[in-house]
């Protein structure tokens, strides 16, 4: 095995400067603060726009699987201020899909051409001279659709006769390995006793606070595209893009603002959509702006892969495991989108966790549902490879009657075996994992929580401790997705490998050092670390330093592994800095000897001066000594050229290809954490209540510990969510039905406790600072540390993600006490798919029957009665067609719909269907209504059901039922009124039905 040896400092600066000069280590404020918190930052909406540039919105489809029969843009063109439209014609004349990860004929365009297969795919792109023009311009493109049967289960799309995304591919599976390690048969096949566990990780996502941004522009003659975005990486996707438009890498040009306001791993997805916004402008004939709402972002973007997993374990009788056997499934959603299969094989070569097992076998499959294509999503692939590790090792405990952390004590490996070589190829570089658990349960005050255990459960309350042990993966060896092709594809295709990463530190003829980084930056604080990294290896102080987070591909040095994804920042992009300024400090040292008539060994950096050892009389400032490098070149050091700019790139040579065997070191550096959860599940509500949480890291050399800390709280947040909110929700014809905050809830910090954070280091010998990586841990292993604190509340093992209240009271299995007023079912029944709405209730009407059921028949008094009726047309007896505009929330559609009237009892009652489609969705419904006196008026009861899809249902259940009723209210005061021959009023504003209720205005 090669190793690098560490470069953590040189020892005759540690002998010239005191300690507390030293930066790295030390826990200074970042110095993007004071742009980043009031509010000047530079994001890509922020840089200015050429003239002329145009504004961008998307078309999408209503529909989780049709074929697109027609596509209608005329009226769309007539709109003033509309410039050009997008379809998939023209991509399918400019472009070519996007390569896949695995040999499959499916093709995976940057829009839907022919067939659109999720919820919010792009189907056309509307450039106008404003972004509110585009969007107006949506509703008057027609788009017919042929609807197709749709599936969102994994295990149901592998089943015969389920509806099959991509014809040519033959069936939903597009990928499947079997893989062994050692010889787990044999090791089965001799255990005293197995434990198998099935389940169940749910999709979810990321919510930065800046979603996607692309501003592109085709350039004149052959010169290819320029592009601005908030790509985060890898740009392994850069030769993916460039394909997919038919140019050379060169010709496209991407460049990355100098902030981006949180990634978290999901724009990585915005690769598809600067291949569509190149081709917008391609179309338009001028640079192209397309800012994504929120709306967007969920329905549309990405999310992480949903995964069913039957994991089991092989053992010995004191909880001892001897092998493991995995059985996986990948929900990658409606395409294999690079880097997919990414998520799978991220994790592969450390399968077996923080244990030391040595035998293994693996069975992977991945399936595509018409849901969001999946990608990166922070701890990829590691939220779904521990749900399963560590829920099997709760579960192992129970089912043998041992404490679970005497279980996860016998299996850790031990502190003498690093660097550890797992079983799947992983080179674990160093660590004390027995340590960090000590740690933790010392100052997380174990003792003390299951003391407050035994309390509760004395006074029969629901308490639990959860435990999860958590090798984190970073710097990814860009090599461990080939693990997804056969050893003989691998070999047609030639070896992938390493994790190129590069850094330029430049020095000026003042002295002035800057520096340029290959990782764009999405609030972490590379450029504090990276200026503190620098001020140690020059002898100067942080604020000395200027560093550049912005990236362009034709004029900075990057490779395929740059970007800010895999916790890499830490060991390669800072260890690379440092690799960097030792190079430029070399340097300088000869220059210094040569001024200072002393040998280059006997220089020292330190104070803003460089020296001679021993002899403080011999100094210069470090500008003098710079300046010459670029002042009098003519009198440097024979040999030596001018200027002082130093490029380094580096790449951890222990990352090789996979081999024959399918061994994979899948990442250059392993980190480890050990997470403690105590909960309280209240018997009536199913609420979980954290009463601590205690997480414990092993990150290598710790570069800051603020920035460090803040990472780890972080993590925790959104592993938090995973835990206990977060979930992408879809009907059964792939409607997706969690679009807005309302029902993808997040956590805020009412939510987030603040958890109690312990450190060992373990510095890695493969890292040339000593770092790990530490931004993904705890999105790893709170949600999997919180379940298994749930399961030992409660006592059951079958649980799935989020532990919502309402899940958590199911499964407590208590009688809820009968409803006060129980009321008959509706006979109706929802419309299959969608998101289901249903409602029954009455209201009083000021006129009589006779009077409510002649406006129910009369067209021209019921256009009036319609909330948003814009018009309605006898199409039929009893048969109407309308155009009516209907908003919930953000959400505003106008709708294209069908009504028919049936069952006609007069002046008793009606039935009523319909169906409506617009730009931003379908919804189709049936309702009945019943008429009686009432005093000298009408009672009129109403029971409907409906059901909604595309963006419209995107804004989730909460929403919808709020604005059904408001829709509703409306509907029948205006009846009542037109009915009782008063003329109908125009429905109040929001604002001044607020202040009514809130007695402000009558």
């Amino acid at each position: 095995m090669n190793q690098i040896p560490p470069a953590i400092a040189d020892p005759r600066e540690q002998e010239a400067r005191p300690a507390h000069s030293n930066h790295v280590g030390q826990a200074l404020r970042r110095v993007e603060d004071a742009a980043l918190l009031t509010g000047r930052g530079s994001y890509t909406d922020d840089v200015g726009a050429k003239p002329g540039t145009l504004h961008a919105a998307i078309l999408r489809s209503p529909h989780g699987h049709a074929d697109i029969v027609s596509i209608d843009s005329a009226d769309a063109l007539k709109l003033p201020g509309v410039r050009a439209v997008l379809t998939g014609a023209d991509v399918k004349a400019w472009a070519t899909p996007f390569a896949v990860g695995v040999k499959q004929p499916m093709e995976h365009w940057c829009m839907a051409v022919e067939r659109v297969r999720y919820v919010g795919e792009p189907v056309a792109v509307v450039m106008a001279d404003s972004r509110y023009l585009a969007e107006d311009a949506l509703e008057l493109i027609k788009v017919s659709y042929e609807r197709l049967a749709a599936v969102v289960d994994p295990e149901e799309a592998l089943q015969a006769g389920a509806p099959v995304l991509h014809p040519a591919v033959g069936s939903n599976m597009v990928n499947e390995r079997h893989f062994s390690y050692g010889e787990p048969a044999a090791a089965f096949a001799a255990a005293e006793r197995t434990v198998s566990l099935k389940v169940h990780y749910p999709r979810n996502s990321c919510t930065p606070i800046e979603c996607f941004a692309v501003v592109a522009e085709y350039l004149s003659g052959d010169d290819g595209y320029d592009v601005l975005s908030n790509f985060q990486g890898p740009f392994a996707l850069h030769p993916v893009m460039a394909r997919a438009l038919k140019v050379s890498g060169s010709k496209l040009r991407l460049r990355a603002a100098r902030d981006s306001g949180g990634s978290f791993g999901t724009k990585q997805a915005v690769s598809t959509y600067i291949v569509l916004l190149c081709l917008a402008s391609r179309k338009a004939g001028a640079p192209v702006k397309w800012i994504e709402d929120r709306l967007e972002h969920l329905q549309g973007s990405v999310s992480s892969t949903n995964r069913v997993t039957t994991i089991e374990a092989a053992l010995r009788p004191d909880g001892e495991i001897t092998a493991l056997r995995y059985h996986q499934l990948d929900d990658c959603g409606a395409y294999l989108r690079a880097p997919e299969p990414a998520t799978f094989y991220r994790m592969h070569g450390m399968l077996t966790g923080a244990y030391k097992m040595r035998h293994l076998e693996v069975h992977n499959r991945v399936v595509l549902t018409n849901k969001t294509p999946s990608g990166l999503v922070r701890g990829f692939g590691g939220p779904q490879v521990y749900f399963a590790l560590e829920r099997l090792m709760q579960h192992i405990a129970v089912e043998l009657g041992l404490d679970p952390l005497d279980v996860i004590r016998r299996n850790l490996i031990a502190p003498d075996a690093f660097p550890y070589h797992a079983p799947a190829g992983s080179i674990f570089d160093s660590g004390d994992y027995q340590a960090s658990l000590a740690l933790a349960v010392d100052k997380g005050g174990l003792a003390e929580l299951k003391a407050r255990r035994d309390g509760a459960r004395a006074e029969g309350r629901l308490y639990g401790i959860g435990y999860a042990a958590v090798v984190e993966p970073s710097i990814s060896n860009m090599g461990y997705i080939t693990t997804a092709l056969t050893p003989a594809e691998r070999a047609k295709a030639g070896p992938k490998n390493g994790a190129n990463t590069s850094a330029t530190v430049n020095v000026d003829a003042l002295g002035s050092v800057s520096v340029m980084i290959d990782s764009v930056p999405q609030g972490q604080g590379h450029r504090t670390v990276v200026a503190q990294v620098v001020a140690d290896a020059l002898g100067l102080q942080p604020a000395d330093i200027v560093v550049n987070t912005e990236l362009d591909t034709q004029k900075d040095g990057w490779s395929i592994a740059a970007g800010n994804y895999s916790s890499r920042f830490a060991g390669a992009v800072a260890g690379t800095v440092h690799l960097t300024a030792l190079k430029v400090r070399d340097k300088l040292a000869l220059i210094a000897a040569d001024m200072l008539k002393v040998q280059p060994d006997q220089i020292v950096f330190a104070g803003r001066k460089i020296f001679a050892l021993g002899d403080p009389a011999q100094t210069l400032p470090f500008h003098r000594v710079a300046g010459a490098a670029h002042w009098a070149p003519a009198s440097l050091p024979e040999g030596m050229a001018s200027g002082l700019r130093e490029t380094v790139y580096w790449t951890p040579p222990q990352l090789k290809a996979p081999d024959e065997n399918d061994v994979i070191n899948s990442s250059g550096t392993y980190g480890f954490l050990f997470d403690i959860c105590a909960v309280e599940v209240d018997k009536a509500t199913g609420k979980v209540r954290i009463d601590r949480y205690v997480t414990s890291h092993d990150a290598g050399r710790i570069l800051n510990p603020a920035l460090l800390n803040g990472q780890v709280r972080g993590a925790f947040a959104q592993g938090l969510g995973a835990a206990l909110m977060e979930e992408f929700a879809y009907g059964s014809d792939g409607s997706f039905l969690s679009g807005t905050f309302a029902d993808y809830l997040v956590p805020t910090s009412c939510e987030v406790p603040e958890p109690v954070i312990v450190h060992i280091e373990t510095l890695s010998p493969f890292t040339p600072l000593g770092a790990k990586g530490v931004g993904e841990g705890n999105n790893m292993s709170t949600p999997v540390c919180i379940a298994n604190a749930v399961a030992d509340a409660i006592g059951v093992a079958d649980l799935r993600l989020p532990l919502t209240p309402t899940k958590v009271h199911a499964l407590l299995r208590l009688d809820d006490p009968p409803p006060s007023k129980p009321r008959a079912p509706s006979a109706l029944k929802a419309p299959a798919g969608g998101h289901a709405l249903s409602m029954s209730g009455s209201v009083e009407l000021p006129a009589t029957p006779e009077q409510v059921y002649a406006v129910l028949l009369d067209p021209k008094a019921l256009v009036k009665v319609i909330p948003g009726c814009h018009a309605l047309e006898r199409v039929g007896e009893n048969h109407y067609r309308a155009d009516v505009t209907i908003g919930i929330g953000l959400v505003k559609a106008r709708y294209a719909a069908e009504i028919e009237l049936s069952e006609l009892d007069p002046p008793h009652g009606l039935s009523l269907g319909g169906s409506g489609i617009s730009a931003l969705g379908s919804a189709q419904g049936a309702g009945r209504l019943r008429l009686e006196p009432a005093g000298t008026g009408t009672r009129l009861s109403y029971d409907y059901s409906a059901a909604v899809s595309g963006k419209v249902a995107a804004v989730g259940g909460r929403m919808l039922e709020g604005a059904a009723k408001i829709v509703l209210r409306q509907l029948f005061e205006q009846l009542g009124r037109q009915a009782g021959g008063q003329e109908a009023a125009p429905p109040q504003p929001w604002w001044r039905r607020l202040l009514q209720r809130l007695g402000v205005v009558k």
